[in-house]
């Protein structure tokens, strides 16, 4: 590619206003590890995405001849050495490629608890290093109309003022804007049933609950666990009624679900005695097989398994599990696979850790194990850097690169799907 052609690097300046710089290209970043970018890396960056100013970060590009990383250390147009390295937190059905690329400089904040995509300028507008992986387009900004949200959002809570989980989910909806709620209050696609306020796991990661003094969670947890009641009266005439319906415990507002299996056994026997419409489905760190059997018994359609890592040391370092390992997650899956049901990867993507030999290794003998259904290709929402630390990552090859990752699964497994949603599979 021409040196006109390539994306120009950004920066904000001290007031928080983003800037190109066409002395530097962009560059993405693996695991630390900087790279020019490509054609096929780039898309524009997607509607509905935000752009993040990274404090205590000063962003890194290519001059136009060398093959060298080079840092910006002051503002080209003013020499004010307050500047800052900006990315990209993308839509929903968006993957990342890179992330940002900058150096942190000493005492540099840990960043909030978002996904920190590579973003340049080019030919007039902003373009980040991703791809879209999922066509499905039910979270989709310009698919939501906020005044018909407000309408029948205010209807609903109205109309069912005693039900604690309906008013959770009004919250959810207005405060937060969460699709999933959004989609629920205007009766399509998938419904969320957030269902217990504790969780068997401290991840580090975690968006509903941090240790005081670190970054602050992203959502509020869920404080009680529902009725079978309160789940049947949201669950029940949305597998009615809803388009291509699913309804899903497990949510960025709630802890583990299957902690409540007694309650979520009984809901979901009760909703299969009314109607056999929809998609009932499990979104779960997968820690206890027995549950996930008591489940698959009563009528539980398909499992989302939230997964950083298929290597068990890495697993733990993020999970940091209580009283269960990655090896009861794998029986998880394989109890939902004895049961014929279906199964999904919630796999978190951070380019240079997800694309790393050793990691691509363990993923495809997991693969290879159980037959999962589908990937689920999410960003990991954490300061790349913290990550890193936390998994202890110590590569000893280098990566493959996202692209080439996903190529390779395709070829190696033709039967697997790859995705961003729960599907509808009814």
């Amino acid at each position: 590619m021409r040196r006109t052609e390539r994306p120009s690097l950004v920066f904000a300046n001290r007031n928080g206003e983003i800037i190109d710089y066409e002395g530097l290209e962009m560059a993405g970043s693996s695991a630390g590890v900087f790279h020019r970018l490509e054609p096929e890396d780039l898309i524009p960056l997607p509607e509905g995405s935000e752009l993040f100013v990274l404090p205590g970060r000063l962003p890194i590009g290519f001059e136009a001849e060398s093959d060298e990383a080079a840092l910006l250390a002051e503002n080209p147009f003013n020499g004010s050495p307050d500047i800052s390295a900006v990315a990209a937190f993308m839509a929903p059905a968006h993957t990342a490629i890179y992330t940002a690329a900058y150096q942190s400089q000493e005492n540099a904040p840990l960043l909030p608890l978002f996904a920190y995509t590579a973003v340049g300028w080019h030919n007039g507008r902003f373009v980040v290093a991703a791809f879209r992986s999922d066509s499905d387009n039910r979270q989709d900004p310009k698919g939501f109309n906020q005044q018909l949200i407000d309408k029948r959002t205010a209807a609903k809570l109205k109309k069912y003022p005693y039900n604690r989980l309906i008013q959770h989910l009004g919250k959810c909806c207005l405060t937060y804007a969460c699709p999933a709620a959004r989609n629920y209050f205007l009766g399509r696609w998938e419904a969320p049933l957030p269902s217990s306020p504790c969780c068997n796991a401290g991840c580090v990661g975690c968006i509903s609950q941090q240790p005081a003094g670190c970054c602050p969670s992203t959502q509020d947890r869920i404080h009680f666990v529902p009725a079978a009641s309160e789940l049947l009266e949201i669950a029940v005439p949305h597998l009615q009624k809803a388009a291509k319906a699913v309804v899903s415990f497990g949510q960025g507002c709630e802890g583990e679900p299957i902690l409540q299996v007694a309650t979520l056994e009984s809901a979901i026997r009760q909703m299969r005695a009314q109607t056999d419409k929809g998609t009932i489905n499990l979104n779960s760190n997968a820690s206890l097989p027995d549950a996930v059997d008591r489940l698959a018994k009563v009528g539980l359609d398909s499992i989302r398994v939230s997964m950083n890592s298929a290597r068990l040391d890495k697993h733990q370092l993020y999970y940091r599990p209580k009283n269960f390992s990655f090896v009861d997650v794998r029986q998880s899956i394989a109890v939902m696979k004895e049961h014929g049901r279906h199964v999904s990867l919630n796999y978190f993507i951070l380019p240079g850790f997800t694309d790393d030999p050793d990691e691509f290794a363990a993923l495809c003998e997991l693969i290879e194990s159980y037959q999962p259904e589908l990937i689920q290709l999410r960003n990991l929402n954490m300061d790349p850097e913290q990550y890193l630390k936390a998994v202890e990552h110590t590569p000893s090859k280098p990566a493959l690169g996202i692209r080439r990752w996903l190529e390779l699964l395709k070829a190696q497994f033709p039967q697997l799907k790859f995705g961003y949603f729960n599907p509808a599979l009814r």
